[in-house]
């Protein structure tokens, strides 16, 4: 079985996310979509109801699991058996800072990351950007899945 996660903290999902969800649905037989959990981190959105805009987003996608984790990626796919770690590059910054991710799990394990460019309609949308959308009072559902509610 080809299990992958999608490592992020989608706070919250974005067309963006969804677009990788969806055509890494496709390559592997599970996804699973892995909320990390930072302490450090201010979350704009709580852990429930970012699991619940995943969820909603993907309740008719048997191939789609969420879960959350803490500390590294890697052990993280250990503890679950995925050999796959999905990533999406927007850009070139991201492919430059993915790479140095890629390239050090690797070194520490036998996971292999693999990348898929965001479609060119979406590949301005980041969640800093949803946030500051929404936080000056914008429309942000154009730029997130209808499940994005609050």
């Amino acid at each position: 079985m080809k299990r992958a996660i999608f490592p992020g903290s989608f706070d919250p999902i974005t067309l963006g996310h969804s677009d990788i969800i969806e055509r890494g649905i496709c390559l592997f037989d599970e996804l699973i979509i892995a909320i990390g959990i930072n302490a450090e981190k201010k979350y704009m959105f709580s852990l429930e109801e970012r699991m619940t805009f995943i969820s909603e987003a993907f309740k008719d996608e048997p191939k789609v699991k969420i879960m959350t984790y803490e500390g590294l990626t890697i052990d993280f796919c250990k503890k679950v058996n995925a050999t796959y770690i999905l990533r999406g590059l927007r850009n070139p910054g991201d492919f430059e800072f993915e790479k140095a991710i890629a390239h050090t799990n690797r070194k520490l394990s036998e996971i292999e990351t693999v990348f898929l460019l965001t479609a060119s309609g979406k590949s301005f949308i980041s969640s800093s950007i949803v946030r500051d959308v929404i936080r000056n009072g914008g429309d942000y559902s154009v730029l997130v899945p209808s499940t994005v509610k609050f």
